[in-house]
């Protein structure tokens, strides 16, 4: 056994054709923040909203890692597969979750964990996507700046992932969930075959956005204090997005993570059920541990019937590490497939 708490097994690589295969796609993005700080769509979206002003503005183009499963073929259209989103860290990218732990046998430790599981029939196979989570005309620019656009791009993702990301992905694998079907039954079907969770900041990222908590911007030039004393200060509310996810996960989620009161909240004023929210954090992280206990306190009370499961985790002597994030997404996506089968 390993620090991860996973056995060793899974955290070598699969046997001869059981191993799925990483590909890196580029696609066009039409909503990001731009030099001179505004959001950039597209669609009509209210100023008062997105916190800034909006404007028209030509496409950038990122990349993203996709892990595709052993035996995914595209001219398989039969085929469909669940799809998970993996968002990174503060100063991570598109490559953390696959290059932050190193490999073994020569195979990413992300990828012959996916493989080992699918393999031993724990879980089904699927694919999962790792974007870069900075909306911004910068999302190369890995650095923490407060004041930097790079930095603010991680507030505005949501805007990037439900227009842009996720339309390219359900248009270019094949994937159960659909997003241009927007009949009532189709978007409830959508939902159950899509989760996402992020570690640190995209842990943030994911109770923040995706569940209905505050975008942040640089605290200097809102001219307040920054009470996480980073530098970052809390703006007005995201729309949230559970009308497209069913399951949510959080590693070690970041400062400027939503109160749990907030967030759950959020949950239940959306009148969209979350089948499943996954929270860990480490005991020893100096980093997240305050800040993951305060996003989940009161959260399963505020969001009642509209949350199925909600699992706290702290992880004894964890630190802010891959440890702790790998043994989050190993839990996560096996209580993910368990939730689904009781669906069936």
């Amino acid at each position: 056994m390993n620090g991860t708490g996973i056995s060793d097994a899974y955290m070598s690589a699969a046997v001869s054709g059981k191993q799925g295969k990483v590909r890196e796609v580029v696609y066009p993005v039409k909503h990001y923040i731009n030099s001179s700080r505004q959001l950039v769509t597209e669609r009509e979206i209210d100023a008062g909203e997105a916190g800034r002003a909006t404007v028209d503005g030509a496409a950038i183009h990122k990349s993203c890692s996709v892990y595709l499963p052993a035996g995914y073929e595209k001219s398989d259209s039969h085929t469909r597969y669940d799809v998970l989103y993996l968002l990174h860290g503060v100063g991570g990218d598109e490559y953390e979750w696959l290059r932050g732990a190193g490999n073994e046998d020569g195979q990413y430790i992300l990828c012959n964990l996916l493989d080992n599981l699918i393999a031993d029939g724990a879980i089904d196979p699927l694919i999962v996507v790792m974007p870069n989570g900075r909306s911004s005309h910068d999302w190369t620019d890995c650095t923490f700046n407060p004041e930097g656009t790079n930095m603010l791009g991680f507030y505005y993702f949501d805007y990037e992932l439900r227009n842009d990301l996720i339309p390219f992905i359900e248009s270019t694998f094949n994937t159960y969930a659909d997003i241009r079907d927007s009949a009532p039954k189709a978007v409830k079907y959508s939902r159950m075959h899509r989760a996402i969770a992020g570690l640190s900041m995209g842990g943030m990222q994911a109770l923040n956005l995706i569940l209905g908590g505050h975008r942040c911007d640089s605290a200097t030039l809102a001219g307040t204090e920054s009470v996480w004393k980073n530098g970052l200060t809390a703006t007005v509310p995201a729309r949230g997005m559970t009308d497209l996810f069913a399951y949510v996960g959080a590693f070690s989620n970041a400062p400027t993570s939503s109160s749990g009161r907030f967030l759950g909240a959020s949950i239940a004023s959306s009148g969209n059920r979350l089948k499943l929210l996954y929270m860990t954090c480490g005991d020893a992280d100096d980093i997240s541990l305050d800040c993951y206990e305060q996003s989940a306190d009161g959260l399963a009370d505020l969001a009642g019937d509209y949350l199925d499961e909600h699992y706290r985790v702290t992880i004894k002597d964890g630190v802010h590490d891959f440890n702790v994030w790998y043994n989050g997404a190993y839990h996560f996506i096996k209580k993910i497939n368990l939730a689904r089968r009781d669906l069936q």
